[in-house]
Order: C-alpha cells, then structure tokens, then sequence
C-alpha cells in the first residue's frame, strides 16, 4: 500500500524520536522584552520605576485532571509560569476527556460567554462549532512573528492540527498512538499464540474464555476504541478517512459485523454493557483482562507488573476488507485553542499569549510526553524513561502502512454517538451493521 504524505510525515516524526539529536531544545517560550534603561543625560535627571505589571486572571480548560498521568506534569508547568509571572492568577479547570459531558461543557462555555482563555481540545470535527461561530482565533500569524517558537514544532505535528480551512487554530502538545495492548504474560502461561493476525485473534478469543479470562476489555457505550479499529480493520485508511461522506462504505459494515463476530466467541466482559473507559482499563490493569483497544495515555495508569508484561500491537485486519493489518490510528488530535475574548482583550492578550508559548515550549512538552508516553510535538524531544510498551507502540507507528486521526474526527459528534449507540443492538443481533450504520449516516445529512 502505498503511504501517504501524512503517513510519511508521521513516520519522520517517529524516527526523530529515536534518532534526533538534541537540536529541539531552543526555548520555544516567550521573547518578552522590557525597556532598557539608559545612562541620564544630567545627573540631575532620575529614571523613574518601572511600574509593576497590573493583575491578570486567566482561566485555562483542559483534561489533564483527575487520574491523568500528566496531571502533575501540566500542573507544574502552570506553577512555573505564575512564579515567573506573579501578576498572573491561573484557574486550572479540568475534566476527564472519556467523561462525556467534556465536549458538552466545552460547547456550552464557548457560546454562553464563559469561553476559557485557552482550551484544549480535540481537532477536527468536534471543533468545527467553536471554529465556525468565530470563538477561537487562528493563530498562524503569532506563529509567523515567532519563527523561535514555530521551528520548535516537529512539521508534522503543526500539520496534523491544521483545520479543513488550512489555518491553525490548536497548537499541539503531545501526539498518540492507539493499538491493541496485549499481556503477553498472560498470553505465554496460557500457550496461547499472539493476536498478530483475525485468525490468532479469534483463536486467542476463544482460548482466553474458556480459562475464565476476559479476552478483549471494552465497554460498549463509551465505544470509542473498539469502533475505531474495527472499522479501520476492514475499511482500510481510505475508506475510513471518508467518514460516511459519501454513503456508506460496505467495508465499515464489515468491521461492525466483525465486532458481532468476537462478541459471539466471548470476547467482552460480562458487564460491556454498564461499564465505562475507565472500568474497562481497570479490568486490563488488574490483570483480568488480556487485551484492550486503547491509547498511548492509558499505558501510564496501568499496575507494573501489567505495564512491564504489555505489548502494543495494531489491530488484525479483518478477512475480506481493505485494511492491511498495519493501519494504526494515531497523530496529534488535540492541541490548545486562544478564546476570541481573550485575544480581543488588552488586558489578557500578552499574558495569554506567553502562557500557550510557555505550555507549548519544548520544555514543557518533554515533560508531558514523558509523563503520558505521547509522541512530543516538539522537534528534537525525546522523552526519558518510557515503559517498553510506549517503545513498542512508536515501532508500531515506525512500521505503519497508514497513521489515521479517530472515526470521531471525521464525522459530526451526533454522528458518532449513534455509532455509539449501535453498538449493543448489533452485537447483541437486534440490529444489523446495516441498520446501525443507515441511521448514522441520516444523522450525518441532516447536520450538514
């Protein structure tokens, strides 16, 4: 299969991770400059005190909260920027992104007025509204009058957050990778061969649940992961990147009715059907589960002896689709976003804008990616001390056919959540994938 430039662009970043030479590590921070005083003309004449800069509060919107492994990461970063920035008072408002109430928070604050000085958020799709009704501001021309801060950024990176106008609205911080994530422990005391292609999977499924062992951890509600890679597994890069655009691709129908498939074997918790994201994780950190489709943030959470046994594979692809069993799902799908209002405000612009250069330095982002195992944003970075199961996942993404951004960035959010909601009734065999993807793609026409 032939790559794409995108996929070229991301191989590149991956291999910076592990080749480049410590070049990145320019301050990508703030260029501020006071006046200089100079030598009086009299002795007489005096320099009058430069005046202490007037109070500013600013309040940032993020998910790097509750048990997010770079929770203390950006947490110290926000402390070092108001202890060089006294005259700065930060509200670090937080809510978990597998929390489904975060985009609704996000719209709602960002048209009723109560819009964030700096957001981060998803791109693509889910950004359209805040782009579209004018609240966040693009930002390529403070890009472009700090060529330090631009050169830091990998190209890729800056790349994959350019919205569908060709303008930069998010400035990334880490990537992501997601994939399948194997106890290969597990998998070796049970003889069981690794889940490399559909027929090992289905194998490994049923082996798995005949030793009372729950093969592939997923809620199916909060279905994210699970949709995401089964479509890609049957649709291929092409077909996924389509979204339901142009009708429905029979190969999107594949993946779901392969989901039914491994449902039918065993393959999800009893429960897959009341449990969330974060229950699902605990299941595969607690050793209970031997599979989970998950990202690269995930791996941090897991218990060390899980960590230590995980592999990151990409997904098999499905038998008679268009996937070649190295699409992997990945790139940069979120970044922070300057509010309108504070642009627009005297009082806030400066300290806003040398705030987002301060959490978007090479610095700061080293930080973050080594305490979520992201691919950094920064050209040059490499984080420190990454769990082999991170190393596994770049490799994956090194050796990828395809790197694609998520099915829920290339459709609208009601889009999705139907998918969302499908996803039982059709396991379960109360719909077909048909059924399930025809209602998706009415919500789709009408919201265009």
């Amino acid at each position: 299969m032939k790559k794409s430039a995108l996929t070229i662009l991301s191989l590149i970043l991956m291999m910076s991770m592990f080749l480049a030479a410590c070049g990145g590590g320019n301050n990508g921070g703030n260029n501020n400059t006071g006046a200089t005083n100079t030598p009086s003309a009299t002795p007489s004449e005096s320099t009058e005190p430069s005046k202490a800069p007037d109070p500013v509060d600013l309040r940032v919107f993020s998910t790097f909260g509750g048990t997010d492994a770079a929770r203390e990461a950006f947490q110290k970063a926000l402390d070092d920027f108001t202890a060089a920035n006294p005259h700065v008072k930060i509200e670090n408002d937080v809510m978990s992104a597998n929390d489904d109430g975060f985009r609704t928070k996000v719209n709602t604050d960002m048209t009723s007025g109560n819009e964030p000085d700096l957001l981060f958020y998803f791109v693509g799709a889910d950004a359209n509204e805040i782009i579209s009704s004018g609240k966040v501001v693009a930002l390529d021309e403070e890009l472009a009058a700090d060529p330090e801060w631009k050169n830091g950024f990998a190209p890729a990176a800056l790349e994959f957050t350019k919205h569908t106008d060709g303008k930069t609205y998010a400035i990334p911080l880490t990537g992501f990778f997601e994939g399948l994530m194997v106890n290969k422990k597990i998998f070796a005391d049970n003889g069981i061969e690794l889940p490399t292609d559909w027929e090992k999977f289905k194998a490994a499924v049923s082996a798995l649940k005949a030793k009372g062992i729950i093969p592939l951890s997923g809620p199916f509600d909060q279905s994210h992961y699970l949709i995401e890679h089964f479509v890609l597994a049957a649709a291929g890069a092409e077909g996924q990147k389509k979204g339901l655009k142009d009708g429905v691709d029979p190969n999107w129908e594949k993946g779901l009715a392969a989901m039914k498939e491994v449902y039918d074997l065993g393959a999800f918790p009893e429960d897959a059907a009341t449990i969330d994201l974060g229950m699902a994780a605990n299941y595969y950190s607690e050793g209970l589960a031997a599979m989970i489709l998950e990202g690269s943030w995930a791996i941090g959470g897991f218990s060390d002896d899980v960590k230590a046994n995980t592999t990151v594979l990409p997904f098999p692809a499905i038998p008679g689709g268009a996937g070649t069993g190295k699409d992997v799902v990945g790139g940069f799908g979120t970044g922070f976003y300057m509010s309108k209002a504070a642009y627009d405000d005297a009082a806030k612009k400066d300290a806003t804008i040398a705030l987002l250069k301060h959490l978007t330095s090479p610095e700061v982002i080293k930080n973050i990616a080594t305490a979520n195992g992201g691919t950094p944003a920064a050209a040059g970075v490499q984080p420190e001390g990454l769990a082999q199961a991170v190393l596994d996942g770049f490799a994956m993404v090194s050796e990828a056919t395809s790197v694609n951004s998520p099915i829920d960035s290339k459709v609208t959010p009601e889009t999705f959540n139907t998918i969302r909601a499908n996803i039982q009734p059709v396991v379960t065999g109360k719909k077909t994938p048909a059924e399930a993807l025809a209602e998706a793609k009415e919500i789709e026409t009408a919201a265009k």
